[in-house]
């Protein structure tokens, strides 16, 4: 399961209702942060996620709305002596950003936590046996950005009825047939496929953040269960969503409903708009789609 807690929905201007960027992803028993815009540590404080097992931040990319919260989360963290290494994973040009930021704050490698820096490349950014996360280029205004899909493994479960029939007795055999080996019982051999069901449980969570284009991402959206992704413009503004590196919510929906997706969460909120019109505009291309609040909770 991937629970998320939306700590900032909007666009590059905050509101009064909206915060700068930043979404924690919670999944066996590791707390993730996806960009880090300015307020996020109070973010945190007001969901009542607060500081607990937060250990690394995915950066999406370098502009100061998804990064500038870094300082202060920072900051916080070393009044609170925490003894968890911080990493950061982001393209290099946006991991050389908040490397100078720091330094300009505390010096060259003088950041109050312990930190170390990941530079992403496509493919896989850790492997934490119960979920996987890779990572994939994205364009935005000649930034080094990223998207991120975390997956989380379909299981295959014993059958009782089968293990009933075969006359497998509780106990270490029945684990040894969980993991995928075959074990003897009374010199007959029993494979795990005699007694294991078809996979299921799998899941798959992508976030995407600011993104100019969709072209070339439905490989590694395809199929997700949710897919989180910004819709700063209206479609009535298009030309100008362009002209920024971003979305229409009608160019979510589209994208969406051609990679077939459970769920479409859009975020990165412009104020010039209400999110009925938001939605609206999305739900007629894809129906089950809903705009993120601040301290909006999701659960796969």
């Amino acid at each position: 399961m991937f629970a998320l807690t939306f700590l900032g929905t909007s666009a590059s201007v905050p509101s009064a209702e909206r915060n700068h960027p930043a979404l924690l992803v919670e999944t066996a028993g590791k707390r993730i942060l996806v960009d880090c815009g300015e307020g996020t540590q109070r973010q945190l404080l007001r969901s009542g996620a607060g500081f607990r097992r937060l250990d690394r931040i995915l950066l999406t990319h370098a502009h100061l709305d998804h990064v500038l919260g870094i300082p202060g989360l920072f900051s916080t963290l070393g009044l609170r002596q925490t003894s968890d290494v911080m990493t950061i994973h982001g393209g290099q040009g946006t991991l050389d950003l908040v490397i100078r930021m720091l330094a300009g704050l505390w010096g060259a490698g003088r950041a109050p936590i312990a930190v170390e820096f990941s530079a992403l490349t496509e493919g896989q950014v850790m492997d934490a046996g119960d979920f996987i996360i890779d990572c994939f280029p994205v364009r935005h205004r000649d930034t080094d950005s990223f998207g991120f899909s975390f997956k989380s493994p379909a299981r295959r479960h014993l059958r009782p009825e089968r293990l009933a029939e075969l006359g497998v007795p509780d106990g270490p055999i029945r684990g040894e047939l969980a993991a995928g080996r075959p074990v003897v019982i009374a010199d007959r051999t029993i494979d795990p496929e005699d007694v294991l069901g078809p996979p299921s449980g799998g899941r798959k969570l992508v976030v995407i953040g600011d993104t100019e284009t969709t072209e070339d991402l439905s490989k590694y959206v395809s199929g997700a269960d949710l897919l989180v992704i910004e819709a700063t413009f209206l479609d009535r503004d298009a030309s100008t969503a362009r002209n920024y590196g971003h979305l229409t919510a009608r160019d979510a929906a589209a994208f969406a409903a051609a990679t077939n997706v459970g769920q479409l969460v859009l975020t990165h909120q412009s104020g010039r708009y209400e999110d009925d019109e938001v939605l609206a505009e999305a739900a007629r291309i894809f129906p089950n789609t809903r705009i993120a609040a601040d301290f909006d909770r999701i659960a796969i």
